[in-house]
């Protein structure tokens, strides 16, 4: 079916969203919405083993809510410019150094608190497969991020997939890029009565035994260590270990810093040695709803976050209300009840030249910015 382009900001242009303020594609087994505020997927609708459609990620039903939200989770949106953490707010090109905005303690995270989740992003394209997003980001609109960034993410869908390709040129000047995609998975959809919990979710990520080494507030120290079979942060050695497998280890609590007080995970895993290009790298499932995730991608690890700080404040979508015996029980988004699986290049990477990641995350004019993954969905 022939596309329809969208010239200028949201809303503007030869279509407009759905009533609810969505816009939504769709293939078999697979349903998704979207809106211009961040470029942010708002439902992401697979079949169960029942073969009903579930809703798997988290958001708001209100998309009027995303840019009010204080908490900013990032739902399911494309931060940017430089993703991540940037270590005491400062990298530098050529021999200058750059100060960026400490928005995370004493780093910088996503860029501060002007980054690419924050914007509306413009709709360029829209089939009823596919829609494009592109956002041009000035100069020094996020602090110490100089020459103008152009950028676009196109979302697509086919059979039980859901496939998100991203690419930006910096005509302009040297400057730092490092995108994901940022999102958040209860592939039970908070529909098990048992639990709101990610816990009981199995991982998988048979090319990732080796993972970076963090401090308390999350950065990266510079060292690479190696999880052995069962330890905390394995999820190599073996199919079918549930993300909350190490919950009785005494370093779980505490595993993901703020001095203990940050338990599971918000980490960086490596993908070495994958066997081929459509490798499935990571399989996260749901014993309850019987749904698998796989994700391939070409960049070189993800960032898993098991939502710690997640504080119950936020309601759940009405997609996710929990239905017993004809009763809604109320449920929020609390503690380690979704995951963020966030695939990308090492963060802080041009503050560590030991990686040889800094060319790779230094974008400049001729060049070109290229990051593709997709997700299959399927059962266990």
């Amino acid at each position: 079916m022939e596309a329809v382009t969208v010239l200028g900001g949201p809303g503007k242009g030869g279509v407009e969203p759905d009533p609810d303020g969505k816009y939504t594609i769709a293939a078999p087994g697979i349903k998704a919405q979207f809106i211009p505020y961040g470029a942010t997927l708002t439902n992401l609708f697979v079949k169960d083993k029942y073969g009903k459609d579930i809703d798997v990620v988290l958001g708001y039903d209100d998309v009027d809510y995303y840019p009010k939200d204080p908490g900013h989770p990032v739902y399911n949106a494309i931060p940017g410019r430089y993703a991540n953490r940037i270590g005491k707010g400062k990298y530098t090109i050529d021999g200058e150094e750059y100060h960026t905005e400490l928005n995370d303690g004493n780093n910088t995270l996503h860029s501060g608190t002007n980054n690419w989740s924050f914007r509306f992003w413009n709709v360029t394209e829209h089939t009823p497969t596919s829609i494009t997003f592109a956002i041009s980001d000035a100069s020094n609109s996020s602090l110490g991020m100089l020459g103008r960034v152009d950028s676009t993410v196109t979302y697509s869908v086919s059979k039980n997939t859901w496939h998100i390709k991203m690419n930006a040129v910096s005509p302009e000047s040297k400057t730092p890029v490092l995108l994901t995609q940022h999102t958040y998975f209860n592939l039970d959809a908070y529909q098990n009565p048992a639990t709101d919990k990610i816990w009981d979710h199995t991982l998988y990520m048979p090319y990732s035994a080796r993972y970076l080494e963090a401090d308390q507030g999350a950065l990266p120290t510079g060292k690479i260590l190696t999880a052995a079979p069962g330890s905390v942060n394995d999820f190599a050695s073996a199919a079918g270990l549930a993300l909350g497998h190490a919950r009785d280890q005494p370093g779980f609590a505490g595993n993901c810093g703020a001095n203990g007080a940050c338990e599971g995970y918000n980490g960086y895993w490596l993908i070495e040695d994958k066997p081929s290009r459509d490798a499935v790298v990571v399989s996260l499932a749901s014993p309850f709803s019987g749904v698998k995730a796989d994700l391939r991608t070409d960049q070189p690890g993800v960032v898993l976050y098991s939502s710690n700080w997640m504080d119950g404040s936020a309601r759940l979508k009405s997609t996710q209300e929990l239905v017993v015996n004809g009763t809604t029980v109320p449920r929020t988004v609390g503690r380690s009840s979704c995951v963020a699986i966030e695939a990308q290049d090492y963060p802080d990477g041009i503050y560590h030249p030991e990686w040889g990641r800094v060319d790779r995350q230094i974008l400049g004019p001729g060049q070109k910015y290229k990051w593709e993954s997709s997700w299959t969905f399927g059962l266990v």
